[in-house]
């Protein structure tokens, strides 16, 4: 869980385009974050597991 001071900085627009920061929306994490989704790996994990992300499956083959 990111503290709430960076989570804040990531939210304000950055003084270059290159500084962009993206963050989960649910947990802030800064690392393994997939855009389509906005959300870092984890959660991403734990929300297709529950079938809360609609057009996701586990592959099984």
């Amino acid at each position: 869980m990111a503290k709430a001071s960076q989570i804040a900085r990531a939210r304000k627009p950055p003084k270059y385009v290159t500084r962009v920061v993206r963050r989960c929306f649910r947990c802030g994490r800064r690392r393994g974050y997939l855009r389509d989704f906005d959300l870092c790996r984890i959660c991403f994990r734990e929300l297709a597991s529950r079938g809360e992300i609609p057009g996701v499956r586990k592959a099984s083959w």
